[in-house]
């Protein structure tokens, strides 16, 4: 009998011990907003090009007329900025869409943060944003939620920080 209990006693510890290490957690890092981020317009030099996909989500407004703008760099804090993406004329950032720019900027070593402005009423859901430059790995950054607008919103997987906040 003490037998039976001991076990018992280490099965209700054993799935005690199982449900509460199984608890689910995000292993994706979502996009977070990012105040004090500051553009350096004058390091935009024209050195290197990189081209910047854009998936606009299915389940993003039919089109929108907000001004969208774009940042990525390094961790040594070379920056590219496009300050305009967006043109309702030539239906850029409609639902299921993707949209392909060239980007000119600053050269950099491997790009770790990339962050995303929205400034209007319509609103809009990237899915994602791939970058590809020369000389560098492609890099993808998952969104798939609405930008705020009036913020940077984005990602930085750097290891030093400078880059973005400074």
């Amino acid at each position: 009998m003490e037998n039976i209990i001991k076990s018992v006693h280490f099965l209700l510890l054993f799935f005690a011990l199982i449900f509460s290490c199984s608890q689910a957690r995000s292993i994706i890092a979502r996009p977070q907003p990012l105040s004090t981020f500051k553009i350096n317009t004058t390091q935009n030099v024209r050195s290197c090009s990189f081209s910047v996909s854009i998936r606009t989500s299915c389940s993003s407004p039919r089109y929108t007329r907000d001004q969208i703008s774009l940042s990525f760099g390094d961790a040594y804090g070379n920056q590219v900025y496009a300050p305009r993406l967006d043109n309702p004329r030539e239906r850029t950032f409609e639902r299921c869409s993707v949209d392909t720019f060239e980007i000119y900027g600053p050269c950099t070593y491997p790009i770790c943060y990339l962050y995303l402005y929205r400034s209007g009423y319509d609103g809009w859901k990237p899915e994602r944003v791939d970058v590809y430059g020369y000389n560098i790995k492609a890099v993808s950054f998952y969104y798939n939620v609405f930008i705020p607008s009036d913020v940077w919103y984005g990602f930085n997987y750097c290891r030093r920080r400078a880059s973005a906040s400074a």
